[in-house]
């Protein structure tokens, strides 16, 4: 068996972006579980992904205020086909992020966060999968808007994550 997810964050909602685009839209509909990382900012999206997902598995973001610190957790928990997850917002800078997250997340298997709006996948020395789906409505810096969905299944030798990054079209403002 194996489940999809969508990861998603920083969607700094409506204040940078009026509405998640319609291909993360179409995401949410095919995933077991969506992922959202934080700085969310308006109730509104995480209203509306409670009630379009199957299941959510969310926390809160530096730019989220006590509204949503009041409903989300700053650091969300759950086992997915025997892959222990945790979803936070900040991690620090990137220089010594995998030897943080070792000593800050022992125990965990993936760690999806945010906060810099730039994509990341890695893997620590003690193989926790690092995953940063950059920010599908504010790109910064970066040349594509972007989320990213992961199957996760249960194998003979534990769990296996397979991630996928997609690069949403510039739309134009």
């Amino acid at each position: 068996m194996s489940t999809q997810l969508l990861l998603i964050a920083d969607t700094h909602w409506p204040k940078r972006a009026k509405a998640l685009p319609l291909e993360v839209w179409r995401a949410v509909e095919r995933a077991d579980i969506v992922v959202h990382a934080g700085d969310w900012v308006g109730e509104g999206l995480l209203d509306e992904l409670q009630a379009r997902s199957r299941r959510l598995l969310a926390c809160w973001g530096n730019n989220d205020g006590p509204e949503i610190r009041r409903r989300l957790p700053e650091v969300a928990h759950r086992t997915v086909e025997g892959a222990r997850l945790a979803v936070v917002h900040e991690t620090g800078a990137a220089a010594g992020r995998e030897a943080r997250m070792d000593r800050r997340y022992s125990g965990i298997d993936v760690l999806i966060f945010g906060h810099s709006h730039i994509p990341w996948d890695s893997v620590t020395p003690a193989g926790v999968r690092l995953l940063n789906p950059g920010s599908p409505t504010d790109r910064r810096r970066q040349p594509f808007a972007t989320y990213m969905t992961a199957t996760i299944a249960e194998t003979a030798t534990g769990p296996g994550v397979d991630v996928t990054l997609h690069r949403l079209r510039p739309t134009r403002t």
